[in-house]
């Protein structure tokens, strides 16, 4: 099995114990994440094999995120080190019933954010992989990170593998061109990347703040979606970037922020055909209910590398199938603390097959 790819930041994530306020907390729990990271952590664990390549400060908090990632398998080999910029940190506030969680950015001037795209080794960063996943999040950094982004898709290309890129619009980023607003930033660097996507993954707020598309009157502060609306949207995508051979859309009904339901939508271009999971005993689309989630940041990308992973695995690849693992996998995430999916490919097959009481497996 060839690698897939990631590019994107790691920083480390600060959070306040428990259900605290930042502004309560007086110690806090330090791990290492980011989106890429994280989708380069769940194909490690389904079984495939993932590399990652981000820019980090020489020193030991960098070298601790580098463990965390080589823990669960991934390579680090082509790991820029610089000896400029920081390890950007966010700050995480877990909320709780009608509280929502909080983000709180450190980034400034991060080791990616200010190394220029011509200093990664892309030809052999690529040499042996199949597949490149990027986010809309490392483009919303800095100019040189959305550049590096650019080249890092076009070398993918170049170099013959598949390209994914989950939207993942961040309204507290974007604030690299004082000359565009932070949507306005988003939609003009996001154009310049998708015309080298293959698959485009994101929800439908991210449809609407990158590429101005709305799933009709569907409002995703309700509670309730419009499933119906969704399949337009993917073909609106597509019309715009014709590349694109697959389009995901997650469907997260936020009942509040302990009490989710989750699935999601993938529609294939060129069988022109929409599919949702999970099903029900009837094919009806039914989601998982989420009644007590533990951590639901890294959500979306266990999402992400559960699609990747069944997409290039030959007997998960059918577009149903494919959507069942990722939607599976990333309900699971919901249970499992830190933004990395530690779910085992097992687990996963486990709850696609219907097993989802919870027991003890002995």
């Amino acid at each position: 099995m060839k690698k897939v790819v990631t590019f994107g930041e790691i920083m480390g994530r600060v959070a306040s114990p428990e259900n605290l306020r930042l502004r309560q907390a007086r110690n806090f729990e330090v791990t290492y994440a980011g989106a890429e990271a994280s989708v380069a952590a769940s194909i490690c664990n389904y079984g495939g094999k993932a590399r990652y390549v981000t820019a980090l400060p020489k020193h030991p908090l960098a070298e601790a995120a580098m463990d965390s990632v080589r823990a669960v398998g991934i390579d680090t080999e082509y790991i820029l080190r610089t000896d400029e910029g920081r390890l950007g940190l966010y700050f995480l506030e877990t909320g709780a019933n009608q509280r929502p969680s909080n983000v709180v950015y450190d980034r400034a001037d991060s080791a990616i954010s200010i190394t220029p795209a011509d200093r990664y080794d892309w030809k052999n960063i690529f040499k042996d992989a199949q597949w490149l996943h990027l986010s809309g999040i490392t483009p919303a950094l800095s100019k040189n990170a959305a550049e590096a982004t650019l080249v890092a898709a076009q070398q993918a290309k170049k170099a013959g593998a598949s390209v994914s890129i989950d939207l993942n619009f961040r309204g507290k980023l974007w604030k690299w061109d004082s000359n565009y607003s932070q949507k306005d930033l988003a939609q003009k660097t996001m154009r310049e990347i998708l015309p080298f996507v293959d698959v485009v993954v994101g929800n439908e707020e991210d449809c609407h703040d990158v590429l101005g598309i709305q799933a009709g009157d569907t409002d995703v502060h309700s509670g309730s979606l419009d499933t119906s609306r969704y399949p337009e949207v993917a073909k609106q995508v597509v019309q715009q970037f014709p590349n694109i051979k697959k389009v995901a859309i997650t469907l997260r009904e936020s009942l509040s922020a302990s009490h989710n339901n989750w699935g999601a939508m993938l529609y294939d271009a060129s069988e022109n055909q929409s599919f949702f999971a999970p099903l029900d005993a009837n094919g009806e689309y039914n989601p998982y209910q989420i009644k007590n989630i533990v951590d639901r940041v890294g959500g979306g990308d266990s999402f992400a590398g559960g699609l990747i992973f069944s997409l290039i695995t030959s007997e998960l690849s059918e577009p149903q199938t494919a959507l069942n693992y990722a939607v599976a996998a990333s309900c699971l995430k919901h249970s499992i603390k830190g933004d990395f999916n530690y779910s085992t490919r097992a687990e996963v097959e486990r709850l696609m097959g219907g097993n989802a009481s919870g027991r003890v497996v002995r």
